[in-house]
């Protein structure tokens, strides 16, 4: 899945994220996905902002974890998955997504 797929879809699952005060940046060679959760409206973009959560992976590893190829904990463990700030946007990620 290219960069652009994956930042399609995070503007197609926009709408159901709920507002949870934070900011998340997602960090691929590719390019970056801002998620700005502050607000009444999600916002989603590739502008390469400050964030309270920054994750930093390839899109391989993304389509893995989708895939339920690997265990989100365990990519972070091996350092397939790398996670700067607020951990608790992190471990939100999964119910954002779904």
């Amino acid at each position: 899945m290219s960069f652009e797929a994956v930042l399609e879809q995070f503007k197609a699952h926009a709408e159901k994220m709920p507002s949870i005060g934070k900011t998340l940046k997602m960090v691929f060679d590719e390019g970056v996905v801002f998620i700005d959760l502050t607000g009444d409206t999600p916002s989603i973009s590739s502008e390469d902002k400050d964030a309270d959560c920054t994750i930093s992976t390839s899109l391989d590893v993304l389509n893995q974890l989708r895939a339920g190829d690997l265990n989100p904990m365990m990519a972070v463990m091996s350092g397939k998955v790398k996670i700067k700030g607020d951990m608790g946007v992190a471990m939100k990620l999964q119910s954002l997504l779904s």
